[in-house]
């Protein structure tokens, strides 16, 4: 069975990515198998450029199918902030608390109706030789709430409500989550390359 590594350590994202692609005939991997992976340093201006570097470099180095992906959160009102800095928007990578608080304090100044927002994913594939062979994007809309609702997601999704559900993407389950996602859109429009690379 052909393989797709996934450039992530994080087995969350690498079961969250194979949930979505479970029917292909591809044996999905994340890089806790290749220890000595490098880390990639996503210095784009773009989540395009990130996705792209991400899985050129990694798949240059493993000799394997790399699926690179980059997301984040986009508000408009903010001048498309916090965009590629999402994760380390209040400075420390990966401190979600101190991004929200720092996203609250920004909108917090203005009126209800510049509170809206979308997630976005860009996904890239790139083969063994580091050639991106496909670029893929997905997004998702909703609007950033004043408070913190609910206790599932990560990142800013107890403040990223999706209207037509009066839910945040902390309140709603994992499952309908993934099925209203930006990755999951990203990725069904990848499919149509994996097949055409990868089954054989």
């Amino acid at each position: 069975m052909p393989v797709l590594v996934v450039g992530t350590r994080n087995p969350k994202k690498r079961e969250e990515i194979l949930e979505i692609l479970g029917d292909l005939p591809i044996e999905v991997r994340d890089l806790t198998g290749w220890p000595n992976a490098p880390d990639v340093v996503e210095d784009g201006d773009t989540f395009a450029a990130n996705a792209r570097k991400k899985a050129s470099e990694l798949a240059r180095h493993l000799k394997q199918w790399v699926l690179g992906e980059d997301s984040g959160l986009v508000v408009p009102a903010l001048g498309d902030r916090p965009g590629v800095y999402s994760a380390r928007y209040a400075g420390t990578q990966g401190n979600d608390a101190a991004n929200n608080r720092k996203l609250l304090a920004e909108l917090a100044p203005l009126p209800d109706d510049r509170r809206a927002a979308y997630y976005v994913c860009t996904a890239a594939l790139a083969d063994p030789a580091g050639d991106v062979k496909a670029v893929t994007e997905g997004r998702c809309h909703g609007v950033i709430v004043k408070d913190y609702r609910g206790g599932g997601g990560f990142g800013y999704d107890p403040l990223f409500l999706i209207p037509e559900y009066h839910k945040t993407f902390g309140e709603l389950s994992a499952r309908a989550k993934r099925a209203l996602s930006h990755r999951a859109r990203a990725l069904e429009r990848l499919r149509p390359a994996l097949r055409r690379f990868l089954v054989p």
